[in-house]
C-alpha cells in the first residue's frame, strides 16, 4: 500500500486517472450530510485494489505515460461532455467529493486532474457554485474508515499547519469553515480541503418559464415575483445559478443581480420580494423580525380546516419532515397560523394534474377539495405543510407529509407526538418510535403541491405596500397551465 505524505494527502481514496461508474443511488441528505468522506463501490464485477490517494495515483499514471505514449495519449482524454446546459430532465445520482490538494495548485486544474472530470465541467461547477474551499480539512464524520481519519490527522497535524502562512492567527474551527470556489483559475495552498458536488441539484424549470410575465411590481428598491413552483428562490447549496434572483435579474437586464430578502418552498408557487439593493434587503429583513410583513397563503388541502388559530409546537432540528406537536415541548418552536377562511371546490382535473406533474401521494381519489386562506403569524420552514398534515389535512400532491398522513389514518398511534401516542418505557423506545414515524414520510416534491403565497403586505416609509400572485394553479384551466 503506497502511504501518502504526513502533510500532503487527499482524503479519498480511488483510482483517479480512470473513469468513475456513478455512486449507488442513495437519499441525497445521506450523502450531503457526510461532511468529509465519500465511497464508492465499483458494480457488477467487485475488484480488489489497494487503497492510494489520489496524488499517489497521479504519481504512477505520470510515470506510466512517460513510458508508453499510446497510454499518455488515453489517459489525458475525457469522456464526452455537452456541458450542464442544457439541464437535463432529471438529476444524476448525488456525488460528493473531496479533496486535499497535495502542493499549491489552481482549483480548476487540480479537481480535473484528481477526480478525471473534464475541465468544462469544473467550470460549470465552479459557476454553479458547486465547489467549496477551507484552509484546513473538517473533522470526519463517526463512521468515517480508519484510514480516513488516519489522513485526516497527518494533514492536521498542528506543527504542519504552524507553517502555513494563510491560517497564522485563525484557531482551527475558524480554518475549517467552507467557502464557495468562485474561480477555477484560483489559486490553492498546499494543505486547502475541497468538497466538489460533481452532479448538483437541477432545476429544469427555469427554462419554461416567461419571467417577465411572472414579475407582479418593479420599484427602485425591489421586485415582487410571482415564483413558479418547482423553482428555488434563492438557489441550492449546489446550483446557485439556475435560481429565481438569477433567472429574474437577467429578464430585467439588471446591471446587479438581486437579492433574497426571504424563502418560500421549492414546490410552492406566489409572491416573494427581491431587493436590489443590501440597504432594502437589511431593512426588510428588519420588518420580518418585527413581524411588519403580512404574509397571506392559499393551501389546496384533502379535508376541510375550521376558521380560527392552529398552534402547534415544531422540533428544533434543521432537517426534513418537520416534526410538530400540539403540546409545549421544551425547546421546541412556536407555530402558529389562523384560518380565514376554507372552501369547497373541486379537486384539480386530471390534465391540470398532470400538465403540472402533481404527485397524487397514493392518496384515495375524491371528488372536492378545500381552498384554505391561510394568514401565516410564525414563518418556520415547512410550517403550514406540517400543521395541515398534523390534523390530517394534508395539502394536495405534498409527498413529503400526504404519505405520514396514509400512515397515521391506518395506525394513529404510529405518530409518537399525536393525541393517539403510546406511552413509552424509556427514551430508547421514545427515539425508535421517532425515527419510525420519520420514516413514514416521503420525499421533498420536485413538482408542485397546492400552495401559494397569495398575498404580501408591509409598511415602508409611510407607504403601504400591497401585492397579490395570479390565480393558482388548481384554477387555471389546461391552456393557461401550459402557458405560464
Amino acid at each position: 500500500m503506497a502511504k501518502p505524505a504526513a502533510s500532503l494527502a487527499s482524503l479519498l481514496p480511488q483510482l483517479w486517472h480512470r473513469p468513475l461508474p456513478p455512486p449507488p443511488l442513495l437519499p441525497r441528505a445521506l450523502y450531503s450530510s457526510s461532511p468529509l468522506l465519500t465511497t464508492h463501490r465499483i458494480p457488477r464485477r467487485r475488484r480488489r485494489f489497494s487503497p492510494t490517494t489520489h496524488l499517489d495515483a497521479a504519481a504512477t499514471a505520470r510515470a506510466t505515460r512517460a513510458a508508453d505514449p499510446v497510454e499518455a495519449l488515453t489517459a489525458t482524454s475525457y469522456p464526452a461532455y455537452d456541458r450542464l446546459l442544457p439541464c437535463p430532465s432529471k438529476d444524476d445520482p448525488p456525488r460528493i467529493e473531496h479533496l486535499v490538494a497535495r502542493e499549491d495548485e489552481v482549483a480548476g486544474d487540480f479537481i480535473s486532474r484528481s477526480l478525471n472530470l473534464p475541465p468544462l465541467y469544473v467550470a460549470d461547477l465552479i459557476r454553479f457554485g458547486a465547489v467549496y474551499y477551507a484552509l484546513v480539512a473538517p473533522q470526519p464524520p463517526p463512521y468515517a474508515a480508519p484510514e480516513h481519519v488516519r489522513i485526516f490527522r497527518e494533514v492536521t497535524e498542528p506543527s504542519l499547519l504552524r507553517q502555513r502562512a494563510s491560517i497564522k492567527g485563525k484557531t482551527v474551527r475558524e480554518a475549517q469553515k467552507t467557502f464557495r470556489v468562485t474561480d477555477p483559475s484560483q489559486r490553492l495552498e498546499a494543505g486547502t480541503y475541497l468538497r466538489v458536488h460533481v452532479h448538483p441539484k437541477r432545476f429544469p424549470r427555469c427554462y419554461e418559464i416567461d419571467w417577465k410575465s411572472r414579475v407582479v411590481a418593479t420599484t427602485d428598491d425591489f421586485v415582487v415575483l410571482n415564483k413558479p413552483a418547482a423553482t428555488s428562490v434563492g438557489g441550492a447549496t449546489d446550483n446557485i445559478e439556475e435560481s429565481c434572483v438569477v433567472f429574474t435579474s437577467r429578464a430585467l437586464g439588471l446591471e446587479s443581480p438581486l437579492m433574497t430578502t426571504h424563502q418560500i418552498d421549492n414546490c410552492s408557487e406566489g409572491c416573494v420580494v427581491l431587493s436590489k439593493t443590501k440597504e432594502f434587503c437589511s431593512v426588510f429583513h428588519g420588518l420580518i423580525r418585527e413581524k411588519q410583513v403580512k404574509k397571506v397563503y392559499l393551501a389546496l388541502t384533502t379535508e376541510p380546516v375550521s376558521p380560527g388559530i392552529i398552534t402547534h409546537y415544531m422540533r428544533p432540528l434543521n432537517r426534513a419532515p418537520r416534526l410538530v406537536a400540539e403540546d409545549h415541548i421544551e425547546r421546541w418552536h412556536l407555530c402558529q397560523m389562523e384560518i380565514l377562511d376554507c372552501k369547497k371546490v373541486p379537486w384539480p382535473k386530471p390534465l391540470i394534474t398532470k400538465v403540472h406533474k402533481v404527485d397524487n401521494c397514493g392518496w384515495p381519489k375524491q371528488e372536492a377539495a378545500y381552498e384554505c386562506k391561510i394568514n401565516l403569524m410564525t414563518g418556520k420552514t415547512h410550517q403550514i405543510r406540517a400543521q395541515l398534515a398534523a390534523i390530517g389535512a394534508p395539502i394536495v400532491g405534498d409527498s413529503a407529509y400526504m404519505t405520514g398522513v396514509i400512515a397515521a389514518m391506518a395506525n394513529p398511534s404510529i405518530n409518537p407526538y399525536g393525541r393517539a401516542s403510546l406511552n413509552y418505557n424509556n427514551e430508547e423506545e421514545k427515539a425508535a418510535a421517532v425515527e419510525a414515524w420519520v420514516a413514514c414520510h416521503g420525499k421533498e416534491p420536485k413538482s408542485v403541491i397546492g400552495l401559494q403565497a397569495s398575498e404580501i403586505s408591509w409598511d415602508y416609509e409611510g407607504e403601504h405596500h400591497y401585492y397579490k400572485a395570479g390565480v393558482p394553479w388548481w384554477r387555471q384551466d389546461a391552456v393557461e397551465s401550459e402557458l405560464v
